[in-house]
């Protein structure tokens, strides 16, 4: 969440185990994921718009342009990160958005985590089948 020499706004974003690295630079609103474009890269249309939020709910979509590098988890999991990633950029590029972002709870991290696997569970939580005799 700084500003480095080049006039770029650089941010972290993460949401279970995935991690989005975001830039933003003044532009005209190209979203850039991996070297690619946003729609090839997430393939759904729903997860880029939810990646894109922060930019739509605060009218800075034409304003800026997002390379991002994103690592880890799947798909859905990358698209909140970059969300996430997007909303503290933001903040570091103006401080007077930070209050429509934490309304909308774009600056809230999402910790949910895969919970582990128990010894003698199946899974987390499922148990082998329960045999009388």
């Amino acid at each position: 969440m700084k500003q480095d020499k080049h006039g770029r706004f650089i941010a972290t974003g993460k949401r279970k185990s995935s991690v989005a690295r975001v830039i933003l630079t003044p532009g005209d609103g190209t979203v850039t994921c991996n070297g690619r474009p946003a729609d090839e890269y997430f393939g759904r249309k729903v997860l880029v718009t939810s990646a894109l939020k922060p930019l739509v709910d605060t009218g800075t979509m034409s304003t800026y342009n997002v390379i991002a590098r994103l690592d880890g988890g799947g798909t859905a999991g990358q698209s909140g990160a970059l969300r996430h990633g997007i909303a503290r950029a933001l903040c570091a590029a103006d401080e007077n958005l930070r209050a429509d972002l934490k309304k909308e709870g774009f600056l809230t991290r999402d910790a949910r985590e895969t919970e582990r696997k128990k010894a003698g569970l199946k899974g987390a939580r499922k148990r082998p089948q329960f045999s009388k005799r």
